[in-house]
């Protein structure tokens, strides 16, 4: 049993790997460079990177001089048509926010990453994106975009 439970001292149930010697962790924050700007839309995805790191990995949060760097900016908030009805108005839109980070491990600097993300939600062509309708495109968004972060720089994927 021993045996067994020692061999998994390393497993973690979210797939991160990450070495023993790293503890710590900064999100600097992800400015607004796109186009269209979204207000606080920076602030809330820079949060939502934050809470998934320190809710899927053992590291603690640091202002300053983290084994982790995130850093990047919102390169796109783009609205556009994805399907169109006989009255040539859209059928569907489509919200698509894309991220450029730049990731740094300064105990493993190989692992050092830039690399752009991004997805998109999906949403009637008759519906505004205001309100509640806004708060659950952005949540999805970032629901995948962190996640994606999350698995290139932490658990390798």
């Amino acid at each position: 049993m021993l045996l067994i439970f020692l061999g998994c001292g390393k497993y973690s149930f979210t797939g991160a790997s990450i070495s023993p010697q790293t503890n710590t962790f900064q999100v600097n924050y992800f400015q607004n460079n796109a186009a269209l700007v979204e207000p606080g839309l920076d602030r809330d995805f820079t949060n939502a990177l934050t809470d998934l790191i320190l809710n899927q990995t053992r590291l603690s949060l640091v202002k300053f001089s983290g084994d982790l760097i995130y850093e990047g900016e919102i390169t796109e908030y783009r609205i556009s048509p994805t399907t169109a009805t006989a009255n040539n108005t859209a059928a569907q839109n489509r919200l698509t926010i894309t991220v450029n980070l730049r990731f740094f491990n300064t105990k493993n600097p190989e692992e050092d990453l830039e690399q752009r993300f991004s997805f998109f939600y999906d949403y009637a062509g008759g519906e505004q994106l205001i309100g509640g309708q806004k708060d659950t495109a952005h949540e999805a968004i970032f629901e995948r975009l962190t996640q994606d972060i999350f698995n290139a720089t932490l658990a390798k994927w």
